[in-house]
């Protein structure tokens, strides 16, 4: 496939050339997809669902929807600037939904299906949130806490009816498809999710009709390389930020169709089956859903349309990316990227990717490794990734933690935003992860990203998965813990350990092995994917930094 025109066939002269254009008013449901919607058969959506049900949407199916559902908020006391959650699977109402907030200037918050009744009574008052929309397997979980959420005015059920909420489905088959689109203006609130950081309760990131909008063209166009005719899978789900990426704003920008698989969890073998069956083009993943699909024997598959693969969340490791290209020829470009930001750099189509590394800036975007003044670094040196703020701010960035001046002026440095991750910058441009500037790992005065030895340890056959911290020690302040899931086939033992140990050393610097292995069957991860090292680095320390 290596004769596809790129949207970007030159890195250097994109991003030296490129200028954000945003104009005054935009609105992403009028301005795009009613624009898609001109053509009554283009292509929006393939939903498909473990029965076998298939359905296609075309974009003037949303364009309409949408206008329904606005009305239906309408008429429920909804207003322009409210805010609206939805906790929802991969419904296809889930889509119509989001548009239909956009058109109307009301604020959507995508929740995921996994909050508890205590986190939906956080986000519901957090928010002020008017209305919250959910699923019959999810209303339980609201009306347990729906006493204390004074805000709230409705609800509403997809997919079923139920005591005391509006059936989303009636309210549809009952409203009119004509809808004024709100005359919203870039600047003005549009999207909030929440994000969790490693301390306190979730932040409210803030984004605008502008920010996710117009500035996930950057992550659509150049880093997965969309066109109008493209099929895109975005395994994401819909709860996390990386949904309105690649599942909405990306795709939709561009025009290209979207493969919806719904499904309650996710399996390495379907997926690469439904690759196999369906013409995809282009796909995202996290690093978690790569790694465990690697574990598969590959050599079964063979993906006649597949063109592209990217991974983001966390960096993906060498060796998954290298057994992914041998099986099917094609290399999975990591990019990198914030709940806060769209992408701010990726190993773009034209450049040569380089394994393991972040990539290079995205076009519109100054990404540099500062120190805690806000001077650039140079060259291989660790230090804070920042995105230049001033004199023009880019958009792509949020627009605050909302309600909470604060933490909003805490990641500012100077001319700087600062994202809380630790990376280095090589002679060429492209750029490392690090670690989580709370994640790296300090031991006999070395410093230890867990990134480079979770990829290590993934190099030996018997680790499937692996999370590495830092662990309290006598002698040296802390080491480095690996806590590690096996492969199939491979059993815990002390053989083992000192196998991995030996192993780790060979691969990487010998000082960073780990010192303490714990076989676990399975790993706390973020309800996108991310292993929660700071839930196991917790549980390490407990008794100890008292």
């Amino acid at each position: 496939m290596a004769d596809v025109v790129h949207n970007m066939t030159d890195y250097d002269k994109t991003y030296a050339e490129f200028k954000w254009e945003v104009p005054e008013y935009f609105n992403f449901a009028g301005d795009i997809i009613d624009k898609w919607a001109q053509d009554p058969n283009k292509l929006a959506m393939w939903w498909v669902d473990d029965a076998g049900n298939e359905v296609k949407k075309t974009f003037l199916d949303f364009s309409i929807a949408s206008k329904k559902f606005a009305n239906v908020l309408t008429q429920q006391g909804v207003k322009r600037g409210d805010v609206v959650i939805v906790m929802l699977p991969r419904y296809i109402a889930w889509w119509e939904i989001f548009i239909a907030c956009l058109r109307m200037g009301a604020l959507i918050a995508p929740a995921t299906t996994q909050l508890t009744p205590k986190d939906i009574q956080y986000r519901v008052n957090t928010a002020e949130a008017v209305c919250f929309i959910t699923d019959n397997a999810n209303a339980s979980k609201l009306e347990e806490v729906q006493a204390e959420c004074p805000t709230l005015k409705t609800k509403i059920v997809v997919g079923g009816t139920r005591d005391g909420w509006l059936a989303y489905e009636e309210a549809m088959a009952a409203a009119s498809g004509e809808f004024e689109t709100a005359r919203t203006r870039s600047d003005e609130d549009a999207i909030i999710y929440f994000t969790s950081g490693t301390v306190g309760y979730p932040k409210m990131t803030l984004h605008t009709h502008s920010s996710y909008p117009i500035g996930h063209m950057i992550t659509g166009k150049f880093w997965i390389d969309l066109k109008p005719e493209d099929l895109h899978w975005n395994l994401s789900d819909t709860g996390w930020a990386k949904a309105a990426w690649s599942s909405f704003f990306g795709p939709w920008y561009c025009g290209a169709a979207q493969f919806v698989h719904h499904s309650m969890r996710f399996d390495p073998r379907k997926t690469l089956e439904l690759l196999q069956k369906y013409p995809i083009t282009t796909m995202c993943g996290a690093p978690t859903n790569y790694r465990m699909m690697v574990l598969e024997d590959l050599s079964q598959y063979k993906f006649p349309t597949l063109r592209h693969c990217v991974g983001a969340g966390e960096p993906l490791n060498p060796e998954v990316i290298e057994v992914w290209k041998k099986a099917f020829g094609l290399t999975i470009r990591d990019g990198y990227g914030q709940t806060e930001t769209v992408l701010l750099c990726g190993n773009f189509p034209p450049i040569e990717p380089r394994y393991g590394s972040m990539g290079k800036p995205s076009p519109g975007f100054d990404v540099q490794i500062i120190d805690e003044n806000g001077n650039i670094l140079p060259p291989n040196t660790e230090g804070d990734v920042a995105v230049r703020v001033r004199p023009e701010r880019p958009v792509g960035l949020f627009k605050e933690y909302w309600k909470d001046p604060e933490r909003t002026a805490s990641v500012y440095r100077g001319d700087w935003y600062v994202t809380g991750d630790r990376a280095y910058k090589d002679e060429d441009g492209y750029l490392w992860f690090v670690g989580r500037a709370d994640d790296v790992i300090l031991t006999s005065g070395y410093r230890i990203g867990p990134f480079e030895v979770e990829s290590a340890l993934i190099e030996h056959p018997a680790v499937a998965e692996s999370a590495v911290v830092s662990s309290p020690d006598e002698v040296r302040g802390e080491v480095v813990k690996a806590f590690v899931i096996l492969a199939p086939g491979y059993q815990p033992s002390d053989e083992l350990v000192k196998e991995l140990q030996e192993h780790v050393k060979k691969v990487t610097a010998p000082y960073k092995y780990p010192r303490k292995i714990e076989f676990v069957d399975s790993l706390p991860k973020t309800i996108s994917g991310k292993i929660r090292r700071v839930e196991l680095r917790e549980r390490e320390w407990a008794g100890k930094r008292k």
